[in-house]
């Protein structure tokens, strides 16, 4: 049964018709059975995309911890790598959407392993611009395209028309998000 916007309607297939079944849809039906009044269609949306999210987080790691890196760690050192000159600390939390307080931490763990090297400003002492050593762009380089065989690899399971409708659905999605995050701060 499936309301008029395209979704399950109340006390209808969580899976909307489909015949599949995923963590999710059963989490759906659990809520169908105790508000079967509510429309749950956006929770397959978002409890889909945050499950893929951990799964992914989870597996895509492997190269990172065989490397010794956490992914927030990996994620400064691409920043670095791919913008492709020096970053101050608060330029690499916007990059990598992470506290200033995090970024630190993470800098210092990374600069001890000589991985990024530090200058200082010569106008304002208090500011530092960051970039990658020898080893760490080395590093990144040697990581990155395993991690993109491991993407391809996972999203090999969508045709390529399936691919590239999922990531434009995707990019509209983040655009509008990161449209009205802009908007909230203003």
């Amino acid at each position: 049964m499936t309301a008029t916007n395209g979704r399950p309607a109340a006390g209808g297939d969580a899976d909307g018709g489909t015949g599949r079944d995923d963590t999710v849809a059963a989490v759906v039906r659990q809520w169908q059975a105790v508000h079967p009044q509510l429309d749950t269609g956006p929770m397959e949306v978002i409890g889909r995309i945050n499950r893929c999210a951990a799964l992914l987080q989870q597996a895509e790691d492997a190269p990172l911890r065989r490397a010794g890196l956490s992914r927030p760690e990996f994620d400064l050192l691409g920043a670095l790598r791919r913008t492709g000159h020096e970053l101050t600390p608060s330029e690499l939390a916007k990059e990598t959407f992470s506290s200033g307080a995090a970024v630190t931490k993470r800098l210092k763990q990374l600069t001890e392993r000589g991985l990024v090297e530090r200058r200082g400003d010569a106008r304002d002492r208090r500011v530092a611009h960051l970039r990658l050593t020898d080893a760490g762009r080395d590093l990144v380089d040697g990581i990155l395209p395993e991690q993109l065989a491991y993407e391809t690899a996972v999203l090999s399971v969508l045709a390529p028309d399936g691919q590239g409708e999922l990531a434009g659905l995707l990019a509209e999605l983040l655009g509008r998000l990161e449209g009205r995050a802009g908007a909230l701060r203003t």
